[in-house]
């Protein structure tokens, strides 16, 4: 499901309205199948994607963890998502696209510095709860028992993190030390300094 502005991260959940034809088609055929679908962000000097070069070629496998469907045919959907993946042709690009994909696996070497970087990473978080940018409590509390670094990323990225194009440079770095790096940056950059 080609979009501007959206991504989808591995264990991050995506609340979607669905109201296009073609996409009430497309998840149509997604619960008729494995109920999974992919989110690609449309490259944002094409508004309007037509074929697959206007959007990303990598994403978010998602699975479709609840659907409510309208009496207008619209639907409201929650999208969990499962792992990255790259896009390496297309089985069909219209109404809307299906893809052959690959799995992409990230680079971890958990490291003495993957423990600081995603102690800093914490620490902007930390920050951001003082400014009123929590989130809720149950996510709260398990952010802050969490010991994956990994997740860890992903989680805070999609929250937190409001520019789409550097949301997907971060879907795309695959070595997790330079993700977590760059996820400080933009940390940094986005909602002010935690600690220097």
């Amino acid at each position: 499901m080609p979009l501007p502005g959206a991504s989808l991260f591995p264990n991050a959940l995506l609340p979607l309205h669905i109201f296009e034809p073609r996409f009430r088609e497309m998840l149509d055929h997604a619960l008729r199948a494995d109920r999974m679908l992919c989110v690609a962000l449309v490259r944002p000097e094409r508004p309007h994607w037509r074929t697959s070069a206007d959007f990303f070629p990598v994403s978010t496998i998602g699975l479709i963890r609840a659907c409510v469907g309208r009496a207008d045919g619209t639907s409201d959907l929650i999208l969990q998502g499962i792992e990255r993946v790259k896009f390496l042709g297309f089985r069909q690009e219209a109404p809307y696209p299906i893809a052959h994909i690959q799995a992409l696996a990230t680079e971890t070497n958990l490291t003495v510095e993957t423990d600081a970087l995603a102690a800093k990473v914490l620490e902007f978080y930390a920050h951001l709860k003082n400014s009123g940018r929590e989130l809720p409590e149950k996510i709260d509390r398990y952010l802050s028992e969490m010991c994956d670094p990994e997740m860890l990323a992903d989680l805070i990225a999609s929250t937190f993190i409001s520019d789409a194009v550097r949301r997907q440079q971060l879907l795309e770095e695959l070595d997790l030390n330079a993700r977590l790096r760059l996820l400080i940056q933009y940390l940094r950059e986005e909602g002010g300094s935690a600690a220097a």
